[in-house]
């Protein structure tokens, strides 16, 4: 039968460890939320955040991702039932691309569902990049084909956090765009669409009049372009003109106000007064707002309906109308804006129909010299201008029918509510509280949910048609609960036919999907099972946790909390913890458009998992990290840690004795009244989500208990069986079994192949130290912490000494004196016999001085042979 002993390997090594113990962990069901016999009292709930699956993770993620798991691992070995699930983000524009290259296809919401469809080809050799070379197919088949790719890279993914370590329940997993997702995202806008919480409205889009489609913000990119400043006046009711300047005098007729600094004592008079555009007539408002700069042009702007993304923001934040004249071609649109009501002015406008924006702009610019309003000549300029990121042509801001969800900001009521769910939940750290509230306070506009993408959740709506084919779209037809899922790009509306599609009289299928926010502020009921499986989403929900990073605070946290209040009347966690970001050498946020980000993969197969984590977890909430690949000195100081651990845990292992004998011996008992005190502090730091206070105050006791306590003891521990040995033997064990309990949570692999050596089952299932445990032993109760330390620098004392002479520090010493205060001298003669053998003096004498010192060493006569 094999003993504790035997299973110590010969060399402890790291390596290998991770894939030993993930495979263990696995098939024991280490992590597995039970389920059975649950309550909502015994279980911790973590709402954890769903990595997107179509790019790659960097070091970013292994640096949050490893604080939720610490976090996970201390309250499961506090006895709580953690339900740990993964999510996988998986819609958006970057799958949407990846898909287009890898299987020669592009979206067309306007065709039909082909069954068992075979895309042209897989793996993107460069011939599919254009879209003209792209085979066009329908929504729900660009969509199967997206789950097929993103299902390879989740793949990917989960192996690298199997390899990290993440206590991960890997049988409750989501995805963002799977049956389960989009039922549970659809059903809950139905919910915001019968409160009257979602609504059409028309808005503001940037727009790529090449590719004729919708651009996000992550596909933009600025390219200095010339341009011109048009010096142009404006007049006031009493006859003066009042100057602005523009580089866009095409959008004139779409001019809606002037805007100044509210603090511009050269227009402060006309704020609330009018002026008229020139050429073509129309009376607008001057106003004030912060955004306009003092020191640019005259001071004064005009306000386009859009012109650039400030116009849209004055616009919103200004209730200003839309008299938008851009078209989706980038042309000027033939309808002349209704607030042009004069011959004159119609007339001039029906100069501009149908030009581009360049021709448009050289006939305003003739118009305005006509007139007399231009001012001097234009004055040409370099000024950064937006793209799409594959685009040729500068964006324009077109308007667009969209989707809103109400979130407070023209809601005072919703608005308190959200603030009290701010309050109530506990952060960590404590001032991130204070970014969510500026956030909800400074609100000016709802929440536009619709997106114009292919690969997202479809809005569950449909527009019937009139007798001329045209949509009604105030009066939308909604799904229905038993019709979730559904495409209203390749479903009928409910009560027509396909064949109705697009004819008169009969319905149109909306191509718009949700924001990927939409379907991430659900993650608490995609993970839960909500409207799927009640009694789970009862026991989880509200969350014990939210982990997520700082900078999306007023996006996934905000929009989680708002659709929760929304949908449940509550707040969807107990507890947010933010982590901070990891930036490089000189201080920058790592991010992929800096192009300073590290995988992981690499630095976890070079150092290790257990010294990555290490590395992570030494920074605490909210505080950002400096990473540098080629000198990851904290990576260094993990893996040496994770090392030590192994070979002290071997050198307890291989002592012959039993835990539960007596501890009777003073060192023995002053070390395990340290320990308590740690275990203490310990516990207290994790309660409060400060996990690097934990881990710092357990390694600091480590180092102390390996280099001294060690040391003073290993002679005994080894020695003739008696009350002393058994004494060492069952003080290390304690302290081991204690050590690697509190270090589990943050080098998991090291702890629990030690742990395996003396002990059954997981180390991450074993019950968390409690210090009141250990203060019930009489060794604990009468031992003094202040002996152990007492000892440590006598044992330096008599190093140094040997080191000093030039002598091993195996050398036989006849005699030496150890001097110090009386109240030191009268502790650390506790220590003597100890301190005798580890240094070999074969006679100690202890006498007062001023202060600890080791005096009148005299070493043994060699004799000669």
């Amino acid at each position: 039968m094999m003993t504790h002993a035997d299973r110590v390997p010969e060399k402890p090594a790291l390596e290998g460890l991770e894939a030993k113990w993930e495979t263990r962990w696995e098939s024991d069901g280490t992590y597995r939320f039970a389920r059975e016999n649950a309550t909502r009292e015994t279980i911790y709930s973590i709402d954890t955040p769903p990595p997107t699956a179509s790019g790659s993770l960097h070091i970013g993620h292994v640096f949050s991702y490893t604080h939720t798991d610490v976090v996970a691992r201390f309250q499961r070995m506090r006895g709580k039932n953690v339900f740990y699930p993964m999510g996988w983000d998986d819609n958006g524009l970057p799958t949407e691309r990846r898909v287009q290259n890898y299987y020669g296809v592009r979206c067309d919401p306007s065709l039909g569902y082909t069954e068992n469809f075979v895309p042209p080809f897989e793996g993107g050799d460069g011939k599919s990049s254009k879209a003209a070379d792209q085979l066009p197919i329908s929504r729900r088949n660009f969509i199967e084909l997206c789950e097929t790719l993103t299902k390879e890279d989740e793949k990917q993914f989960e192996a690298l956090w199997r390899t990290l370590g993440l206590s991960v329940d890997w049988t409750q997993t989501y995805r963002t765009i799977g049956q389960e997702a989009l039922f549970t995202s659809q059903l809950a806008f139905l919910g915001n669409v019968e409160r009257g919480e979602a609504y059409q409205a028309m808005a503001p889009t940037l727009w790529d009049v090449t590719f004729r489609t919708a651009v996000a913000q992550a596909e933009l990119e600025d390219k200095d372009m010339p341009a011109a400043y048009h010096r142009v006046s404006f007049a006031k009711p009493d006859g003066s003109t009042i100057e602005i300047e523009t580089t866009r005098p095409e959008l004139l007729p779409a001019c809606v106000a002037l805007v100044a600094h509210p603090d511009d004592e050269r227009y402060k008079h006309l704020f609330g007064t009018t002026v008229t555009t020139p050429v073509f007539g129309v009376e607008v408002p001057v106003l004030a707002h912060h955004l306009a700069q003092k020191d640019k042009g005259s001071g004064i702007a005009m306000i386009c309906t859009f012109g650039d993304v400030t116009d849209v923001v004055w616009w919103r934040e200004l209730d200003l109308p839309n008299r938008a004249i851009m078209g989706f071609d980038g042309r000027i649109i033939a309808e002349v804006p209704g607030a042009i009501t004069s011959d004159a002015g119609r007339a001039a406008y029906a100069q501009l129909a149908g030009k581009t924006v360049f021709s448009a702009k050289q006939a305003v610019v003739e118009l305005l010299r006509s007139s007399g309003n231009l001012i001097g000549d234009p004055k040409p300029i370099v000024h950064a201008v937006k793209f799409f990121e594959k685009g040729d042509k500068p964006l324009e801001i077109v308007s667009t029918r969209q989707w809103y969800i109400r979130n407070g900001a023209r809601d005072e009521k919703l608005r308190a509510r959200l603030l009290e769910h701010g309050t109530e939940l506990a952060w960590h750290p404590e001032f991130m509280k204070v970014r969510y509230e500026n956030w909800v306070n400074g609100l000016t506009g709802d929440w536009l949910v619709s997106r114009q993408r292919f690969f997202g959740v479809p809005l569950p709506v449909w527009y019937p048609l009139d007798a001329d084919a045209n949509p009604v779209f105030d009066q939308p037809i909604v799904a229905t609960r038993d019709l979730l899922p559904v495409d209203p790009s390749s479903d009928a509306a409910p009560g027509f036919t396909e064949s109705q599609r697009g004819q008169a009289g009969g319905f149109v299928g909306e191509v718009d999907v949700m924001d990927t926010w939409a379907t991430s502020s659900l993650t608490p009921q995609l993970a839960g099972g909500w409207e799927r499986d009640p009694e789970l989403f009862n026991l989880v929900f509200p969350y014990s946790l939210r982990p997520q990073g700082q900078d999306i605070i007023r996006t996934w946290l905000f929009s989680t909390l708002l659709r929760a209040e929304q949908q449940h009347g509550t707040s969807p966690w107990q507890h947010a913890a933010l982590s901070g970001f990891i930036v490089d050498p000189d201080r920058k946020k790592m991010s992929k458009s800096k192009g300073n980000v590290v995988t992981p993969a690499d630095m976890l197969e070079l150092h290790g998992s257990d010294a990555v984590r290490y590395w992570a977890a030494s920074s605490r909430l909210g505080t950002d990290a400096a990473f540098d690949p080629k000198n990851p000195t904290q990576i260094k100081i993990g893996r040496r840690l994770a090392i030590k651990i192994l070979n002290a845990s071997k050198f307890v292992s291989m002592s012959q004795g039993s835990r539960t004998a007596p501890i009777t011996e003073p060192v023995d008992q002053s070390m395990l009244a340290g320990l308590t005190a740690v275990v203490a502090q310990a516990t207290t730091a994790f309660e409060n989500y400060d996990h690097a206070r934990a881990l710092e105050t357990t390694e600091s006791f480590f180092w102390t208990f390996c280099d001294d306590y060690l040391e003073l003891v290993k002679e005994r521990a080894y020695g003739e069986p008696g009350p002393e040995q058994a004494s060492a033997v069952a003080a290390l064990r304690t302290a081991l079994a204690t050590l690697l309990r509190l270090f589990a949570p943050f080098v998991p692999f090291a702890t629990e192949e030690a742990w395996s050596w003396s002990n059954e089952g997981s180390v991450h299932t074993a019950p968390w130290p409690v210090a009141a445990d250990l203060l019930g032993s009489d060794a604990v109760a009468t031992g003094n912490i202040a002996l152990l330390d007492l000892a440590s620098r006598a044992l330096t004392g008599i190093r140094r000494a040997k080191t000093d002479a030039k002598a091993s520090q195996k050398s036989e010493v006849d005699s030496a004196v150890i001097c110090g205060a009386p109240a030191e001298i009268a502790l650390l003669t506790l220590a003597a016999a100890d301190l005798k053998a580890v240094g070999r003096i074969h006679e100690l004498t202890f006498i007062d001085g001023s202060e600890l010192a080791v005096t009148d060493i005299v070493f043994a006569t060699v004799l000669e042979s």
